[in-house]
């Protein structure tokens, strides 16, 4: 009996339909064997599969405007047999070579992978594109593959789920973008479009808002989360705007005072945001902007940002907007000792921590919520059901700040993520209310980037440190990013933290981690309430100098080559093993008045090493020398020549 592809493309609609993709409440978009989205029309102008030069046109094209970044491609075949040409690796190789015309026509026209990726290589040239090769007549027999083409990516890949399995059946569309945004490539392409972007916007609030640098991430923050409210994102463009800056603080109050937290937190954080709603040039009308400086602010937010937010859960976007404003901050960019972490550390804390789902996370320096919404990522990753990840919302996050305007924005980074906010509190962690009631959730893992360069010695950094430890329960992991100063110069504080602590690591950070502030620093890593000296145990300590981000004078550190998650996950092996390697890391049993960084420890590999690092090394001692009037000075007669 002849096979009848129709019947496999009822298969699919069914399936579609079930899964919500036709639900008139959505934005989804199915397309069927043509599409009028001018990007994609563009890719399939010259994409027939016969060759000849016609337009492509796959079975199903799904979009949805609220996430322009991606488009899901269906092919289908009746027939399992005509499922594939052969094993993934051969397509994507066929792709790649010069494959005769007649080949390539017959390979793609005949088999549904081959059909599907087709397209997808055409279309990954606009937009993230979700394959799906489907062949079969019956739900039951159908064989289903799902495949990943990044934008601008080189070969399609396999996708699979945030466990690792190959996605073999129909998801729904978030579900499918869910999977494809844990995706490094797409995060990095979609955050490097993010931050050019934040560039964008800090020179129109400077050129047009005449907004400060502390008012710019608050004005962000408060425009997302005013955009929760389905009606406002609707209806913003409706109004004049005076009438529209009134109603920015009307549904900010409103979604502040939905979230599940005390009355005192919710007008602790609304404050900051109710400033702002009366800042004249926020509703004034211009020539180049006829509806009003807020109206386009907020029209640029919902298009460029919005649609980021809602998919990658586990990326702090007011804070790295609130760091890419700080760059051009006239004054100290240490204001007040804020140095931001950067989002691959935050991630690195939460995989050397080993977070789980049951697991209960401080910070008790929290700024925007960086280590707690990263830690947050990697406890719904390890989640199976709804009562485990509400655990995590109700329980699973703690964190204070002290600052008015940084506490409504880790406040904020919260209600946006719908977890967490009610575990936040305002004020020093110092505070014995405060620290008692942070005690009182029974936190196993701390993680701290406390201030930094504070003259006041009773809040030096490890101060900060060992009050994070003492909030930990017995045999907690404390995890501290500090200045290396912490590491390697006398302090009473080190006394006291091995005392009733273990120092397990230390690990010596690029230089320049934190551009474009200078400071240098390191992780410290313990285990909370086991004296240091009761353990007898050498500590581990690693040199992890290379991340291979690089500097750029526009966009800061990046990892321009992408090699940045290898690197990682071979250091969070070799601290999990505490594997020694020479010219990487090594053991060593320390006491409170010892260095505390492996290069005090380490052999050198000199099997690495060339002429060219010799006189690199060289020339650098020489400069700091010099630098710190170490060299003696001319003789007088020879001042002059200086």
């Amino acid at each position: 009996m002849a096979k009848n592809e129709r019947k496999t493309e009822n298969v699919v609609r069914e399936e579609l339909r079930g899964l919500g993709y036709y639900d008139p409440a959505s934005d989804i978009q199915i397309e069927e064997q043509k599409t009028n989205i001018a990007a994609l029309k563009r890719a399939l102008r010259t994409g027939s599969k016969s060759g000849k030069g016609g337009g492509g046109s796959p079975e199903f094209i799904i979009t949805a405007p609220s996430n322009p970044d991606f488009v899901i491609v269906i092919e289908c075949k009746a027939s399992t047999k005509d499922h594939a040409s052969g094993e993934l690796a051969d397509i994507i190789a066929a792709e790649a070579q010069a494959e005769s015309a007649a080949a390539r026509a017959k390979r793609v026209q005949r088999y549904a992978i081959d059909g599907a990726l087709h397209y997808s290589a055409l279309i990954s040239k606009e937009m993230n594109v979700i394959a799906i090769a489907v062949s079969g007549e019956t739900l039951a027999s159908a064989q289903i593959s799902t495949f990943l083409h990044s934008k601008g990516a080189a070969a399609p890949k396999v996708l699979q789920t945030d466990k690792g399995l190959p996605i073999e059946s129909f998801l729904s569309w978030d579900e499918l973008i869910r999977h494809a945004s844990f995706d490094e490539t797409v995060q990095r392409l979609r955050f490097d479009e993010l931050m050019a972007f934040s560039r964008e916007l800090h020179d129109f609030m400077r050129d047009h808002a005449k907004l400060t640098e502390s008012e710019k991430p608050l004005v962000v923050s408060g425009t997302l989360i005013a955009l929760r409210n389905a009606a406002f994102a609707k209806s913003f463009d409706e109004y004049k705007p005076d009438e529209l800056q009134r109603e920015w603080i009307r549904v900010i109050k409103t979604e502040i005072e939905k979230a599940e937290i005390p009355q005192a937190k919710k007008d602790n954080m609304a404050q900051p945001y109710s400033s702002i709603s009366v800042h004249p040039e926020l509703g004034k009308a211009t020539k180049s902007y006829p509806k009003g400086i807020l109206n386009e602010l907020i029209s640029e937010l919902n298009e460029k940002v919005w649609p980021f937010l809602s998919i990658y859960h586990d990326f702090d976007v007011v804070g790295q907007f609130y760091g890419e404003f700080l760059k051009y901050t006239g004054g100290d960019k240490k204001a007040l000792g804020i140095v931001l972490t950067p989002r691959h550390i935050t991630e690195l804390f939460s995989l050397l921590a080993h977070v789980g789902k049951d697991d209960t996370v401080i910070d008790i320096c929290a700024g925007t919520g960086g280590f707690l919404i990263s830690a947050m990522h990697q406890m719904m990753k390890a989640t199976t059901t709804e009562a485990e990840r509400e655990r995590i919302r109700a329980h699973g996050l703690v964190g204070v700040e002290q600052q008015p305007n940084m506490f409504a924005l880790a406040a904020s980074n919260m209600i946006l993520r719908g977890d967490g906010k009610a575990n936040l509190y305002q004020g020093s962690c110092f505070d014995p209310a405060i620290a008692d009631a942070v005690k009182k959730h029974d936190a196993n893992i701390g993680m701290l980037n406390p201030p930094f360069s504070q003259s006041d010695e009773d809040l030096h950094e490890l101060h900060f440190t060992k009050h994070m430890l003492d909030c930990l329960t017995e045999g907690g992991t404390g995890i501290a990013v500090v200045p290396m100063s912490c590491a390697i110069a006398p302090h009473p504080a080190r006394n006291e933290i091995l005392k009733h602590h273990t120092l397990e690591a230390v690990m010596s950070l690029p230089d320049d981690l934190f551009y474009p502030v200078g400071t240098v620093v390191c992780i410290m890593v313990f285990t909370a309430h086991k004296p240091h000296e009761q353990q007898n145990k050498k500590t581990w300590f690693g040199y992890w100098k290379n991340d291979a981000f690089v500097k750029t004078k526009k966009r800061g550190r990046i990892d321009l080559n992408g090699h940045w998650a290898q690197i990682r996950d071979h250091w969070v092996d070799s601290y999990r093993n505490r594997e020694v390697h020479v010219g990487e890391s090594v053991s060593k049993r320390v006491t409170a008045v010892d260095e505390w960084c492996a290069e005090a420890y380490m052999e050198t590999d000199y099997s690495v090493l060339n002429q060219d690092d010799y006189k690199s090394t060289v020339k650098q001692y020489l400069i700091f020398q010099l630098m710190n009037d170490i060299l003696p000075l001319p003789e007088k007669e020879d001042e002059d020549a200086l």
